[in-house]
């Protein structure tokens, strides 16, 4: 489930997006919005009378200083799969730098609980497969939103498979240990965005839709994206 995952790259992202001016151009990358508008609802209804009070009681009963501690440990294991796309990528600068911050961050930062890395001006990577599928030229396909899963394109879609097996879950044999980390990842992901929904505006299919390929494309190119306005 990394309907929140995607959901955090929206919301940070909006601020820097114009996204009036893309409408046309996002709803042309939309040929099943009618197949994806239910399948939306369906994930924002679950996020709304579920995920939601989850993260919120969450924030409510855990002391910041653990809270942001649980959320740099999650962030230290993603950056695992930051270096597997880096290297994928042929970017040694990038490899060198989430090297460093997995060795600093593990090891000083107590298994990632403190996020010495950026302290020391290591500022992390975000990078996945279907970014990596991108930066060789794959074309992101028509927009499609999963179920749990939120947004995505036909070439990001297959790529989470990918990015599964550069994260912990597969290679947890014991199942109640495995889920009750999961649980805790979607959770602490959700409550950090909760000061984030008031960026929302409008239809929010369409602002989430838009604001999610910008944001791809801002990611795929390395933020060297032309301006069409």
């Amino acid at each position: 489930m990394r309907w929140s995952h995607r959901l955090a790259q929206l919301c940070l992202s909006a601020s820097v997006l114009v996204v009036p001016f893309a409408a046309q151009a996002a709803t042309e990358d939309d040929p099943w919005e009618s197949f994806n508008r239910p399948i939306f609802t369906f994930n924002d209804t679950l996020d709304t009378y579920a995920l939601k009070p989850l993260a919120k009681g969450y924030q409510y009963v855990t002391p910041q200083f653990l809270e942001d501690g649980i959320h740099n440990m999650f962030r230290n294991i993603g950056d695992v799969g930051n270096l597997a796309n880096d290297v994928l990528q042929a970017k040694p600068a990038a490899a060198g730098v989430d090297t460093a911050r997995l060795i600093f961050n593990t090891t000083f930062g107590l298994l990632g609980f403190f996020d010495v890395g950026t302290k020391m001006g290591l500022q992390r990577n975000d990078e996945d497969f279907g970014q990596t599928l991108g930066y060789w030229g794959l074309g992101s396909g028509p927009y499609v939103v999963l179920p749990l899963l939120g947004p995505s394109t036909l070439r990001d879609a297959p790529a989470k498979v990918v990015d599964n097996y550069t994260g912990p879950y597969p290679y947890i044999d014991n199942v109640s240990v495995r889920n009750s980390i999961f649980g805790l990842n979607v959770i602490d992901t959700r409550a950090s965005l909760l000061s984030a929904e008031k960026l929302v505006s409008g239809d929010k299919y369409v602002f989430i839709r838009n604001a999610f390929l910008q944001n791809r494309e801002f990611k795929v190119k390395d933020g060297q994206v032309e301006d069409d306005f």
